[in-house]
């Protein structure tokens, strides 16, 4: 087991409602897709796992990684790889949805929940995220919402701007509106049930919605926004990073996502560049680490 930081290759995933900007401005290569809707920078989910870049680990997916040397990983949930941290361009409205908790009865075998958080990038003029209910619903309020798609009649909108945190607990009802690019830090789950689509179609056909699960797990009370410069939970902990920072990765392996200028990052007697868009795992047990310069970015503690 080697202890040293390794660069990340994110995972693209491409979708109806993604853009490019992930392309374009982080350097983060489509690779001929339609569009660069998420990238998956620190991952090690079934569905799309990030690859090291640099050495002895190069070229092997962060699965495999888990798998082979979960030491490098620290005091992990047995479940197996707690988080995932992705970048996001909303080119278009994501659908309105809603995440599982942990302890939901309608999880299937392996499904995990989600609580996520979402630091702002950049926001266009306008653009909002859809949070929760405006008042507190009934059940029976909702379906009814859902069949006569008058839902967003009852979500909240808040208009964003770069820099905001927004902390989602599972069970809340949330979209991401167009023209919002953000950060992701969520629990490694991608079970997501979808309650509204704006009536689109993907191949002639409209995209599944998910009505019963919806109803069972959704929090009807208000969504009350905290804009806060951390976001921390049960799961994770994150919090914005700009200019020389020092830090530890001791039980915990850390994330750093690089989101603006460029930098060093001293480490395990290792000096290692850092440029936007780069996501960098520093395993547990490294101990005192150091970045450098003017870089910006995100540190990712479970």
């Amino acid at each position: 087991m080697v202890i040293y930081p390794m660069k990340l290759t994110p995972y693209i995933s491409e979708t109806i409602w993604g853009g490019n900007r992930l392309a374009e401005e982080y350097d983060i290569d489509p690779q001929g897709r339609a569009n660069c809707a998420e990238a998956w920078a620190l991952s090690a989910h079934p569905k799309g796992s990030s690859v090291v870049q640099n050495g002895v680990y190069a070229g092997m997916r962060l699965d495999a990684l888990y798998a082979m040397a979960p030491g490098l990983f620290g005091h992990i949930d047995a479940r197996g790889f707690p988080i995932l941290v992705k970048l996001i361009d909303a080119r278009d409205d994501l659908s309105v949805q809603v995440h599982p908790r942990d302890t939901d009865s309608v999880l299937r075998p392996g499904e995990a929940g989600k609580t996520e958080c979402w630091y702002i990038l950049d926001a266009r003029p306008g653009a909002k995220l859809y949070l929760g209910f405006r008042r507190a619903v009934s059940r029976e309020e909702f379906a009814r919402a859902i069949e006569r798609q008058t839902l967003m009649d009852l979500v909240q909108a808040f208009e964003v701007r770069a820099g905001e945190f927004y902390f989602i607990p599972a069970g809340t009802l949330h979209a991401i509106g167009r023209g919002v690019l953000l950060a992701e830090v969520q629990q490694n789950s991608d079970t997501t049930y979808r309650a509204y689509d704006y009536g689109r179609l993907q191949n002639g056909a409209a995209r599944q919605l998910h009505v019963e699960q919806a109803l069972a797990v959704t929090d009807l009370t208000p969504y009350k926004p905290s804009r806060q410069t951390r976001a921390a939970c049960e799961y994770f902990s994150v919090e914005e990073w700009r200019g020389d920072f020092m830090g530890s990765a001791d039980e915990s392996f850390v994330s750093l996502l690089v989101l603006d200028h460029t930098g060093t990052l001293l480490c395990a007697g290792m000096e290692l560049s850092l440029r936007k868009g780069d996501s960098v795992l520093i395993p547990a047990g490294a101990g005192e680490f150091r970045a450098a310069g003017e870089c910006r970015g995100l540190v990712t503690r479970v």
